[in-house]
């Protein structure tokens, strides 16, 4: 009960909907498709599959007078895949570049993918860092307080998260929820969208759902 409680802010009478394109990227098994499963559905597979290309799910987060609608492009980490990610991020308001606490190599690639965002991307994209698997710490390579720093020093949003136990997911796209322009001015796809996408349908996400609780 507490993970859907966690993606409503003071939530009553929500009027407006606000729709955003959300693109997760990262070094592969560093559990991008693990994070974005947790949030949608409130699942988590410890066998999950390798993504190929890039899946599109979709999911809400409730704020005081808004619904925030995130269309999510979960896209593959291997290095065969890389060219295909600016059409994924272009365009894209929002990004998670995520890396395994457990391998530092994941958090340089993550480095990367930061700076090709900020090269390449929307300049307006609201950035945020996870640094994913912390149900593992005792096996941790990548400090917290280095990843936060690098994080302060880049302007980004930071949680560590865990997929596994839940830890932080919900509170990430929160977070990132929170940082989006509601205008009208500042999201033209809001009166046009507000019929909203969802993959999965609303009932197949009780533990996510946050405007039917």
């Amino acid at each position: 009960m507490a993970n859907r409680g966690s993606l409503r802010a003071n939530g009553v009478g929500q009027t407006k909907i606000c729709q955003f394109k959300l693109v997760l990227l990262g070094d592969m098994a560093v559990g991008k498709s693990s994070l974005v499963l947790r949030f949608v559905k409130g699942q988590f597979d410890e066998f999950q599959e390798t993504t190929i290309g890039a899946a599109f799910l979709a999911q809400s987060v409730c704020l005081d007078d808004t619904t925030v609608k995130f269309e999510i492009w979960d896209t593959a980490g291997q290095e065969r895949y890389h060219s295909l990610a600016p059409m994924y991020y272009r365009g894209a308001q929002a990004a998670i570049v995520v890396f395994d606490i457990t391998k530092p190599e994941t958090f340089d690639r993550a480095k990367a993918w930061v700076k090709e965002l900020q090269r390449q991307a929307s300049p307006n994209i609201v950035i945020a860092l996870a640094g994913n698997k912390s149900d593992l710490a005792e096996k941790r390579m990548v400090e917290y307080e280095e990843a936060q720093t690098y994080a302060e020093d880049t302007g980004l949003l930071f949680m560590e998260t865990s997929a596994k136990t839940a830890m932080n997911v919900n509170e990430l796209f929160l977070a990132i929820a929170k940082k989006m322009p509601k205008s009208d001015a500042q999201n033209p796809t809001h009166a046009a969208h507000n019929r909203g996408v969802n993959v999965h349908g609303s009932e197949q996400q009780p533990r996510s759902g946050c405007c039917g609780n």
